[in-house]
């Protein structure tokens, strides 16, 4: 049996093995971008998503919302030139800040739905079931990966049939419709809802939530779900529905795992959601997914909405 010398050193060589592990999955990935013609490495996915999340942004800004240096950040930024562009700032003509152009977003909708549909369920096989010491969890996906790489995996799987999508400013009326579709056909929208409907943007993106949509090849944005910052060091999982026109291809499910899975990797753990005994369906799924009912949430901030009479949090 061939002997791994980089694992056998030990956690003191933690960053030359996690390194190793990078380079064989961003090379994978970067193939399937080849396949796919996107003109795009996997290191730079990521600043065009925060661009689009957060632009226009210095340089500056970008680093230090990926936690990366500035020179890391500013070499990736090299390549991009067609799809990113600085911009005068508002409010200094003499700073310059960066946006996407129309190529760019039109390359980063294609990144969301062809690249990423492909990579996440194949990193996610990767991990899956994956519990306890970190270095033996470590070891597993290495040996995974020697088994199948990512690519094979993602061949494997195929043409997604449904896949995850951050917001942008075109989704704005797809989060308002779907939401409004299920709210008034149940309840009717309060106050709060039509802020958060119509100021998205404002009231969770730009508070450090986010807001995700289930998209499909056929019917499109069918889904959606957010992450809002709450009081308390708690996030609220918020705004979650799904079309009708979508209804029994288990969107729901798909998107709150999504959700669950972003939220995860932001190390959230304070997650709760206010709900009502009518969404029977929903509290089923909610309690599938480990959510557990939860009074003391219920009396903190189930004040919010005057249909809430159910609140859960998150165990996991």
């Amino acid at each position: 049996m061939d002997v791994d010398l980089l694992a056998g050193l030990g956690v003191g060589f933690l960053g030359s093995r996690l390194k190793r592990l990078a380079e064989r999955m961003q090379a994978d990935a970067a193939e399937v971008a080849r396949s796919l013609e996107l003109p795009v490495q996997p290191a730079q996915m990521s600043m065009l998503l925060a661009i689009r999340l957060h632009g226009p942004i210095s340089v500056g800004e970008l680093a230090e919302r990926l936690q990366l240096a500035q020179p890391t950040v500013t070499r990736a930024l090299g390549a991009l030139g067609d799809y990113v562009e600085a911009r005068p700032s508002p409010d200094d003509g003499r700073t310059r800040s960066l946006a996407l152009t129309s190529a760019g977003d039109a390359l980063l909708v294609r990144v969301q739905t062809e690249l990423l549909a492909r990579i996440e369920p194949a990193a996610a096989e990767l991990v899956e079931g994956l519990a306890g010491d970190f270095m033996q969890g470590l070891a597993k996906v290495e040996a995974r990966l020697a088994e199948r790489s990512l690519l094979g995996r993602i061949t494997v799987a195929g043409a997604p049939t449904m896949w995850v999508r951050d917001f942008s400013d075109d989704l704005a009326e797809a989060f308002h419709r779907i939401n409004a579709e299920w709210i008034q056909a149940m309840f009717s929208l309060e106050e709060n809802d039509v802020a958060l409907l119509t100021r998205p943007r404002e009231l969770i993106l730009d508070k450090g939530g986010l807001v995700l949509f289930a998209e499909t090849p056929d019917l499109g944005v069918v889904g959606t779900a957010a992450l809002m910052v709450s009081k308390g060091g708690w996030i609220e999982l918020t705004k979650m529905g799904v079309s009708e026109s979508a209804r029994g291809r288990k969107v729901g499910e798909f998107l709150l795992a999504k959700t669950l899975e972003r939220a995860a990797s932001l190390g959230i753990d304070k997650l709760y959601l206010l709900t009502n005994t009518k969404c029977e369906a929903a509290i089923h799924l909610y309690e599938k997914l480990g959510f557990v009912h939860d009074p003391e949430i219920m009396r903190l901030c189930g004040g919010r909405y005057e249909r809430a009479n159910v609140a859960m949090s998150y165990r996991g």
